[in-house]
C-alpha cells in the first residue's frame, strides 16, 4: 500500500467553505486527504477563546499530526460568517492570531492561514514555512 499524505484544516462548520478549502489543500499542499475539524467561527475561538475550546481543537489536531503525519495545519475564516460576524480586516486580524496559537502547539507541521472570500476562493493570509 502506497503511503497517503495528510494535512489538517480547521475549518468553520459553515458547508459553504468545506469544498473549497479541501480542494486547495490538495492542489497546494500536495496532499491526498485533509482532516476536518469544524468549530463555527474558528478563527475568533483559536484567537480569543474560551480556553476549553482552543483545548478541545488542539486535541482534535493533535490526532491528526500523530495518527495521519499531517504536515500541514490550516486555519480558515470566511466572509458571511453566522458565527463570528464581522469585517474582512477583522478575520484577518484573528487568523494572524490563530496562525501563532496553533504555532505555539510545537507540533512539526506548516500552519497556514487561510480566508475564503465572497466569491468562495481562497487566499493565504499567514504562512509559517520559512521565504526563500
Amino acid at each position: 500500500m502506497t503511503k497517503a499524505y495528510f494535512a489538517t484544516a480547521i475549518n468553520c462548520i459553515d458547508g459553504r467553505v468545506q469544498t473549497p478549502v479541501l480542494d486547495w489543500m490538495k492542489k497546494f499542499c500536495g496532499v491526498d486527504y485533509v482532516d476536518l475539524i469544524t468549530e463555527p467561527g474558528p478563527d475568533q475561538v483559536l484567537s480569543e477563546g474560551p480556553a476549553e475550546k482552543v483545548q478541545a481543537i488542539r486535541e482534535k489536531v493533535m490526532i491528526s499530526v500523530r495518527v495521519h503525519s499531517s504536515e500541514v495545519i490550516a486555519v480558515a475564516g470566511h466572509d458571511d460568517c453566522a458565527a463570528n460576524p464581522g469585517p474582512k480586516e477583522q478575520h484577518l486580524h484573528q487568523i494572524q492570531k490563530s496562525v501563532e496559537v496553533v504555532s505555539g502547539w510545537w507540533m512539526p507541521a506548516r500552519v497556514l492561514g487561510l480566508w475564503v472570500n465572497e466569491q468562495w476562493q481562497v487566499e493565504i493570509v499567514a504562512d509559517t514555512r520559512p521565504s526563500g
